[in-house]
């Protein structure tokens, strides 16, 4: 093999490498049968939301994959685009409303979020969720709550003494 080509395929796998530490998500999802525009499109939206969509052979993929400690290479079949987005839900969220849009074409394959492998399903369920900066302030509120109820029983009680 020509050293040039080997050493190119080395800088990709240094990519994908590099992409998947700086990413809190990466999605993996079978394109068979996008158009152009479709995929256009779908890049367009994901952009938006701080995230990334690209197309690595599944061998360069597989190599990645070793570098980063992953055994299980079952979702690695089939044209795959990858998926990386810089939070936890943004591109998941994108990718799922795609999916179902083209379901035909489109089929998310699963994930790794925050360095933990996931199927498809758990990828669908995470993307049915609010964002993480949501979750925790419907977290605080609850937690708000029963404070704020103690605190106006106890002036209640101090303004009847008065």
């Amino acid at each position: 093999m020509n050293q040039d080509i080997l050493e190119e395929k080395k800088d990709v796998v240094k990519e994908i490498v590099s992409k998947a530490k700086t990413n809190k998500t990466v999605i993996i999802a079978e394109y068979r049968g996008l158009t152009v525009a479709q995929m256009q499109e779908i890049r367009r939206a994901l952009r938006k939301e701080n995230a990334s969509l690209a197309i690595y052979k599944n061998s360069l993929v597989s190599r990645a994959f070793d570098e980063l400690g992953y055994t299980d290479k079952s979702m690695l079949t089939g044209p795959n685009s990858f998926i990386f987005s810089e939070d936890e839900f943004a591109g998941m969220k994108i990718i799922s409303k795609y999916a179902r849009r083209y379901n035909a074409v489109l089929h998310i394959k699963g994930a790794i979020i925050e360095g933990q492998l996931c199927d498809e399903a758990t990828v669908k369920e995470l993307s049915k969720l609010d964002s993480k900066d949501s979750l925790v302030s419907m977290l605080l509120s609850c937690l708000e709550a029963p404070i704020r109820s103690f605190a106006c029983a106890v002036k209640a009680v101090g303004e009847k003494a008065n």
